[in-house]
Formats: structure tokens, C-alpha cells, sequence
């Protein structure tokens, strides 16, 4: 009988097939920015970025590039007797520069010798054909995989978080990639206060006709020192609660294509930065509850695909 972790294409168990070992991620900080909130669109950032842009609580910004691999690496390892290592170009926009900036990175982060590839976290607004170029270049010399917030596939609530672009620059984005045989994984938030369910099976179907090869899901989450902060703070809003949660992610599960690689099912949040809701910290069990909505349900990734 299967598991609710035997019920969708986990990410630690799709690098274990192969790697033939423990694969972890290790995130680096490149100091870099987004269009977003340099000022080039002019609409402050998203809505929900605060000052650490999503970075890891363990990285270190002001250090080097290999010295941050080096001790993730070793953090990692420690950790969780990991054999080899993807680098994470996590917080902000990581295509987001002159190309041979991006090349002298990558290229840094690959010097480690357990380092097996590299994930880039960036918007689909900023693929322009030199970069696409570059990392199609690093596609066939190293495993990639290319990350791009989809975050919502409801205009009006990508108006509403102040994305920068609406959901054709995604579509154009992924589209691109794809044809250069580029790896994409998309990010999908759930619980934004202007979607709905039907939302979520919108974008659900968007990026099964995209062709897209991994998903990260996560909830909705509040934090100080974000725009989303402020507004909290002044007046609280609606969040959805675990239990919401736990079955809206199912039920995106149930309709995913079942060649997808799930990345995440639920995000890490910083305890001292984070406003509401709590219950994102407990991030095993939430994702042990979801696996048990799925067996409860007798379903599994794809059992409402196509």
C-alpha cells in the first residue's frame, strides 16, 4: 500500500535516482537585486518581499560566493550526511545582471568539488536572450534547474502584489526556457487573499500546458520589513489556516502532471521576521498532514491530470 510520500514525485527522491546518492541544497546570497525594487518598475517590490528577499536564515551575505558553498556545504553535510550538493541562487533575481557577472558566479559556485549543479531562483521577466544563451550553456555542462515565480495565474492578484508584470511575461518566460531544453520549476503561492480555489487549479493547468518539470507550493506567510507587514500590521487579513492549506495543496497535487517533481510542499519561514500565520513554522508536519490528505483521499499526483 502506498505511502502519502509514495503519492507525488518527490525532489529528494527524483535527485537520489539521479545521483545514486543524498543530494541537499545549499543557498548562496550573490548580492544581487530585482528590477522590482531597484527602481526600474517602479513598483516597490512585491508586496510580500521583505529585506532578506527569501534568504536562508544561515546565509551570509558579505562573504564570497565559494566561501558561502563551503560552509553550507559543510552545514549541509553535518546535517544530513549529504553526499553532493546543488547551490541555491535564492534570495532576489539571479539573472539579473551583465552576463559575464552571472558566468563569474556560476562558475565560483561550481568550484567546490561536491558540488553537483546548480538551481537559479529569478522572474520570468528577466531571461533576455543572452542570459538564456548562458544558461542554456550551463544546461548541458552541469545539472540546472531554472526557478520562476509564477506565484499566482490570476492578473488581477498579480496586479494586487505589485509583480511587475502580468501573467503573459510568465508564460513567454517559461516558453522560452523550455525550448532551450532548460529545466523550470515554478513557484505557486497559495492563500493570496484575492485568489480562490479555482485560482489554484487555473495555475495548476497553466503550467501542465506550459510543460513545466517541477513545482514549489507554499502558503501565503507575513513578514516585518514587508510592504504585506505593514498592511498587516494596520489591519490584520484573512490567511488560510493549516487545515485550508493542507487540502488546497492536495487537491493542487491531484491535478498536477505526474512527470512533475514536487521541490516543496511548504516553505521555510524566519521565526523572528515572520507576523502570521504561525503555523508555517512547523513545516514537517504540515508537509506529514498533507501526505496523509492524500492517503485519506485514496488519491495521488495526477489523479485528476488531463
Amino acid at each position: 500500500m502506498a505511502t502519502g510520500s509514495d503519492r507525488y514525485r518527490r525532489f529528494s527522491a527524483h535527485l537520489r535516482t539521479v545521483f545514486g546518492c543524498r543530494v541537499q541544497r545549499v543557498a548562496v546570497d550573490a548580492g544581487m537585486t530585482c528590477p522590482n525594487r531597484d527602481g526600474t518598475l517602479g513598483t516597490g517590490g512585491c508586496l510580500y518581499c521583505d529585506e532578506a528577499g527569501s534568504r536562508a536564515a544561515y546565509v551570509a551575505p558579505e562573504q564570497p560566493v565559494r566561501e558561502q558553498v563551503a560552509r553550507g556545504v559543510e552545514r549541509m553535510r553535518r546535517r544530513y550526511r549529504a553526499a553532493k550538493f546543488l547551490v541555491y541562487f535564492q534570495p532576489y533575481t539571479n539573472t539579473y545582471g551583465p552576463v559575464e557577472r552571472l558566468r563569474a558566479l556560476y562558475d565560483e559556485a561550481l568550484e567546490h568539488p561536491d558540488v553537483a549543479g546548480l538551481i537559479v531562483g529569478t522572474r520570468a521577466d528577466c531571461l533576455g536572450p543572452g542570459v538564456l544563451d548562458l544558461l542554456e550553456a550551463y544546461h548541458r555542462r552541469t545539472y540546472l534547474w531554472l526557478e520562476l515565480g509564477l506565484q499566482s495565474a490570476n492578473p488581477a492578484t498579480l496586479a494586487w502584489i505589485g509583480r511587475g508584470h502580468g501573467l503573459e511575461a510568465f508564460v513567454e518566460g517559461a516558453r522560452a526556457a523550455r525550448q532551450r531544453g532548460l529545466r523550470v520549476c515554478a513557484h505557486l503561492i497559495l492563500g493570496l487573499p484575492t485568489d480562490q480555489p479555482e485560482d489554484d487549479r487555473r495555475a495548476v493547468e497553466l503550467l501542465n500546458g506550459l510543460g513545466v518539470d517541477g513545482v514549489k507550493l507554499h502558503a501565503l506567510y507575513v513578514t516585518r520589513d514587508s510592504r504585506l507587514g505593514a498592511l498587516y500590521e494596520a489591519a490584520p487579513f484573512w490567511l488560510l489556516a493549516r487545515e485550508e492549506y493542507v487540502e488546497r495543496a492536495a487537491d493542487v497535487l491531484e491535478r498536477l502532471d505526474p512527470r512533475v517533481v514536487v521541490h516543496r510542499l511548504t516553505s521555510d519561514a524566519d521565526a523572528e521576521r515572520l507576523l502570521a500565520p504561525r503555523w508555517v513554522l512547523e513545516k514537517r508536519a504540515v508537509v506529514e498532514e498533507i501526505e496523509a490528505a492524500l492517503e485519506r483521499r485514496g488519491t495521488r499526483q495526477g489523479s485528476r491530470f488531463g
